[in-house]
């Protein structure tokens, strides 16, 4: 079982900087990249950045390059949670937003052994998503 939870977003002015995090809980399987994802309405779903968790090597859509910067800390064994679960946590740090920034932002984990993938995206196939976190950017 997969989890992931988004937190962070909210409403700033054009020029201002705003943290997304990102939680991931996977039991036996830690994630071996995460990606951000944003959409808004009337539009399909884009990827903004990817981060491998092993190389740290990452990957960004070319309109938030020299922006965003996508990190992971390291998983982990959580307290009070099954034997072997393990959490990642992903943040997408976003500096000099503009309005087009403004979107629902939803983080996402790559897929398991057996499943089938529903998004590829900077050398990644995704499969596990978060409710998503609302980023509004005012001019």
């Amino acid at each position: 079982r997969v989890r992931v939870v988004e937190s962070g977003g909210g409403s700033v002015q054009a020029g201002e900087s705003l943290t997304l995090s990102c939680e991931i809980t996977a039991s036996l399987y830690s994630s071996e990249c995460v990606g951000w994802f944003r959409q808004v309405p009337g539009k399909e779903r884009a990827g903004v950045a990817t981060v491998f968790v092993d190389s740290d090597n990452t990957y960004y859509a070319d309109s938030v390059k020299d922006r965003f910067t996508i990190s992971q800390v390291t998983a982990k064994t959580s307290d009070g949670l099954p034997m072997n679960a393990k959490t990642t946590t992903v943040y997408l740090q976003m500096n000099s937003l503009k309005p087009e920034d403004t979107a629902m932002y939803y983080c996402a984990a790559d897929r398991r052994p057996g499943d089938v993938p529903d998004t590829s995206y900077g050398g990644c196939q995704f499969k596990y998503w978060g409710q998503g976190t609302q980023v509004t950017v005012s001019s």
